[in-house]
Parts: structure tokens; sequence; C-alpha cells
């Protein structure tokens, strides 16, 4: 059951909006951006606003831009590395073979002394 003075679908400061309140809205132009697969997409900017040189489809998310003729492609995505691929980038064979050596002897001698078991 409701409250006897709740006014239903309201809240406090809730009224009509228009543009004696808000003010009056900014001038406007309509800007179309045009994608590699061929889809528009028009926005309005304020006539004072610097525009963007590219905007996200919002379809296929692909850069679009002013320019129907010119249109952006797509971003190269670079393939994906491994751990490995990496450490490879960082370290020559050598000093990877110096490293593995390096790390053997220390293993061996701790292994002598009774600090690691296994």
């Amino acid at each position: 059951m409701m409250a006897a003075g709740a006014i239903r679908g309201s809240r406090i400061g809730s009224g009509p909006m228009g543009e004696a309140e808000r003010g009056e809205a900014a001038p406007r132009h309509h800007v179309t951006f045009f994608c590699i697969n061929d889809h528009t997409t028009e926005l309005q900017f304020a006539l004072e606003a610097d525009l963007p040189d590219a905007w996200d489809c919002p379809r296929c998310g692909m850069p679009a831009s002013i320019d129907s003729n010119n249109r952006p492609t797509a971003p190269k995505a670079a393939p994906y590395k491994t751990h490995l691929a990496y450490v490879k980038e960082r370290r020559s064979e050598d000093e990877a073979a110096e490293l593995l050596t390096e790390a053997i002897q220390t293993l061996r001698a701790k292994r002598k002394s009774g600090e690691i078991i296994f």
C-alpha cells in the first residue's frame, strides 16, 4: 500500500526541464564520420569545438574519419609474445648458457653442503 502523501514516479527537484531552466543550447553542426567497413556515424559538435581527426565506429570499433575518400586503416595488432620470447630479446645464446652454468654450479654447491635436500 502507498503512503497517502506520496506522488508516484517523481522525486524531489524533478520537474519540466526546458531551456528556461537549463539555458540556451550552444549552436551545433552535424559531422559525419566514415569507417573502413562503410559504416557512417553522424555526431553533433558545438560550432566552436575542435573536431577530432578520428572517431571510433560504434558498430565495429574501427577508426573513422571525416574524409570519406581517405578512411583510416585498421590499427596493426602486435602478435602475442611469450615470456620466453621477451627473455630471448634481452639475452644472447652465450649469455643464457653462462647464466645456466652459474645457476647449476650454485645449486650443486648448495646440495653438497646440505642446504638443499632434493
